[in-house]
C-alpha cells in the first residue's frame, strides 16, 4: 500500500491527534497559528487549544496581498505567483512557531489551512446574466506547505461547501455545533472579523428550535478601510477615531437600506462588497461627498453601521434572544466602541468572552480549521443542510509532504 495512505490510516487511528490549525482573514494583518490537541470526532470531539500566536505579516507582504484581495481586475501571473508566495511563508512561520515551542514536525499529525481569501461571490451578488454560481477563491498552495514543514496538510476547505450548494461561509457554524452544541443555555457565538457573523445554538434541553447562522454584514472591513484611507492606518485603535466623531444619522439610514440586509436567510458576503467604494457609491446617489464629511464621523458612522446590522439581525432571526448568552471572538471584539454600542442596542443580553468556553477568541477561527481536518481525518463527516438537501460531508483536500 502507498505509505502516504498509510500514514492517514495511522493518523485516524490514533486517540488523540497534534492538528495545526491556520487563519488568515480578510484585514490581511498576519497568520494564526493555533496548536490543536484533537481527541474523538463528530459530536464526540473535543478540542484543546495548546498554544497560539499570530505572527504579523511584513508592511510589504500585506501591500502584496492587497494588491489581488477583493480586487475585480488583477494580473493572472500575479496570483499565480502569490499562491505559491504565500504558502511558502506560511510554511516558514509554521517552522518558526514549532521552533518557539520546542516542537518537531514529527510531533504534529497535521496542519489544517485556510489560506488567503481573495475573493468571494455569492451567487446573490451576481446579476441573472452571469448564470449565477456561488463561488470563492483561496491562495497558499497546501503542497508547498506540506512539502516545506514536512507536515501533512489539509487545505481548500471552502470547496467542497459550495460544491454541495453551500456559499463557503460562515465556515465556524459546522464546528461550532460539534463543540458548543449540547448545552442548557442557549448560545450566540457572535464572531466580529472584517464580516461579523454569528451561529445561533439552542439550548439542547428546550428543543423546538435549529441551529442557525449567517453573516450580518461589515464587522472590522468598512472601519478599516475609512481608517486606512484617512489616516494611514490599518485600524481604529480602540475605537479612538470612532469616540471622537458623530455619527451622521442620515447617511447611516442610507446604508441601512441595501437590500443586502433585508434578506432574512442564511448568507454570507465579504469585502468585496462592503467596501469604500460602497459607502461612496451610497454617498454620491444621495448628493453626499465622502471627502468633505469630517473623517472621523465617518470613522463613528461605519462603526454604527456594524453594531445596528449585527443586533438587528439578531433581533430578527433569533426567538429566544431575551435568554440568550453572546459569546464573542473576532477583532472587533477588541473594539470597545463597538462593544459598547452592542450593549446598548442588545440591552437585555449578556456578553461574554469566548475565553469562557475554552478557547482564546483570537484563536477562534484557526481553532475551526483544525476540527475540519481532524473530521476529515478520523470522522464520517459533518451535517449540513443545503439547497441539495441534508447530508454528511467531509472537507479539505490532502497534500502529502512526499
Amino acid at each position: 500500500m502507498n505509505q502516504s495512505l498509510i500514514q492517514l490510516f495511522t493518523i485516524a487511528e490514533k486517540e488523540t491527534r497534534t492538528i495545526i490549525g491556520l487563519m488568515s482573514g480578510t484585514s490581511l494583518d498576519g497568520l494564526d497559528i493555533a496548536l490543536c490537541t484533537i481527541r474523538g470526532s463528530g459530536t464526540r470531539t473535543e478540542a484543546e487549544l495548546t498554544n497560539f500566536k499570530t505572527i504579523p505579516y511584513s508592511e510589504k507582504q500585506k501591500k502584496r496581498l492587497q494588491s489581488i484581495s477583493s480586487v475585480e481586475s488583477v494580473k493572472l501571473k500575479e496570483i499565480c505567483y502569490q499562491h505559491r508566495w504565500l504558502a511558502s511563508i506560511h510554511g516558514d512561520m509554521i517552522n518558526d512557531a514549532l521552533h518557539e515551542w520546542n516542537l518537531s514536525g514529527e510531533q504534529v499529525d497535521c496542519i489544517a489551512s485556510h489560506g488567503q481569501t481573495i475573493y468571494h461571490l455569492p451567487a446573490r451578488d451576481q446579476t441573472p446574466s452571469d448564470r449565477p454560481l456561488n463561488s470563492t477563491l483561496q491562495i497558499a498552495d497546501g503542497d508547498e506547505i506540506a512539502a516545506r514543514t514536512g507536515i501533512v496538510t489539509i487545505s481548500d476547505f471552502r470547496q467542497k461547501h459550495i460544491a454541495h450548494g453551500g456559499e463557503g461561509a460562515p465556515m465556524a457554524a459546522l464546528v461550532d455545533r460539534l463543540l458548543f452544541g449540547e448545552s442548557p443555555e442557549n448560545r450566540i457565538l457572535l464572531n466580529i472579523g472584517g464580516i461579523a457573523n454569528y451561529t445561533w445554538l439552542p439550548a439542547a434541553v428546550e428543543g423546538g428550535h435549529t441551529s442557525f447562522t449567517t453573516d450580518t454584514g461589515p464587522g472590522n472591513t468598512l472601519i478599516d478601510n475609512v481608517v486606512q484611507h484617512f489616516y494611514d492606518r490599518p485600524y481604529d485603535e480602540d475605537g479612538a477615531i470612532a469616540r471622537s466623531g458623530v455619527v451622521r444619522e442620515e447617511l447611516l439610514n442610507h446604508l441601512l437600506q441595501d437590500d443586502w440586509f433585508r434578506d432574512a436567510e442564511s448568507k454570507s458576503t465579504g469585502p468585496e462588497y462592503f467596501n469604500i467604494r460602497w459607502v461612496e457609491e451610497v454617498m454620491a446617489q444621495n448628493g453626499m461627498s465622502l471627502d468633505l464629511m469630517p473623517p472621523e464621523d465617518l470613522v463613528a458612522t461605519v462603526t454604527e453601521l456594524s453594531a445596528r446590522t449585527i443586533a438587528e439581525s439578531l433581533e430578527t432571526q433569533l426567538p429566544a434572544l431575551q435568554n440568550s448568552d453572546i459569546y464573542t471572538s473576532g477583532g472587533g471584539a477588541h473594539n470597545p466602541v463597538l462593544m459598547e454600542r452592542l450593549s446598548v442596542l442588545l440591552n437585555q443580553n449578556r456578553f461574554k468572552s469566548f475565553a469562557e468556553l475554552g478557547i482564546d477568541p483570537d484563536a477562534k477561527e484557526a481553532v475551526v480549521f483544525a476540527v475540519l481536518a481532524n473530521e476529515m481525518l478520523a470522522g464520517d463527516g459533518i451535517p449540513i443542510d443545503s439547497s441539495q438537501g441534508s447530508k454528511k460531508i467531509n472537507f479539505g483536500k490532502i497534500s502529502f509532504p512526499s
